[in-house]
């Protein structure tokens, strides 16, 4: 039967490093994802992932089984993707927060009707725009929206990642997601007929 990541945690705890490896194995590539997605540069993100990891490894013994290990190892990775964005604001670029095309996102998908070229480049145009927009959000709210979209947690759980109370969560996603919202709202009055009916969704 495979141990929960507690249990893992609570090995490494005591001294087994093997169990430590396979914490790595399983948690490094959505770290990177999420890492990535928040700084917006690849060697950013491969070097918090390993100073994540490294922190980790250094208060292994703190570590107690009550303690989430998603949270813990979210909330190191949130505090030191806000900081190297705040001692980096000057060098930002503008790239998608998705990771790399050729590491984390599939190619575009034909549907079985064929799609035009210039629909292709409206669905490429609005999948850009979209990203630009979550981008654009203030760090903490973009680290919300990541969180509660792509890493699925819940309110209680990125709360404590992002050390605050629930409410002041709940208030945090109600201002980034009316903000999108708001900025989105041209594409869905673009938007073709036939995706309003359901063949494209945000």
């Amino acid at each position: 039967m495979a141990r929960t990541d507690v249990q893992l945690m609570m090995d490494v705890k005591a001294g087994d490093s093997a169990s430590f490896e396979l914490l790595l194995q399983k948690y490094r590539t959505p770290l990177v994802n999420f890492l990535y997605r928040m700084v917006r540069d690849t060697a950013t993100a491969e070097d918090l992932a390993q100073e994540v990891f490294l922190r980790i490894y250094r208060a292994r013994k703190d570590y107690f089984a009550g303690a989430k290990f998603t949270t813990w190892l979210f909330r190191i990775a949130t505090n030191l993707a806000l900081n190297s964005i705040r001692d980096n604001r000057h060098r930002r670029t503008e790239v998608s927060i998705d990771a790399p095309a050729d590491e984390d996102e599939a190619p575009i998908q034909v549907p079985t009707r064929e799609m035009r070229i210039d629909e292709h480049m409206i669905e490429r145009d609005r999948a850009e725009f979209i990203r630009r927009t979550i981008q654009a959000l203030p760090e903490k709210q973009r680290a919300a929206v990541l969180l509660h979209k792509y890493e699925e947690m819940d309110y209680g759980e990125i709360a404590k990642v992002l050390e605050c109370s629930e409410s002041a969560l709940k208030s945090l996603l109600f201002r980034a997601y009316e903000t999108l919202r708001i900025e989105l709202a041209p594409l869905m009055a673009q938007q073709p007929v036939g995706n309003r009916a359901g063949e494209g969704r945000l």
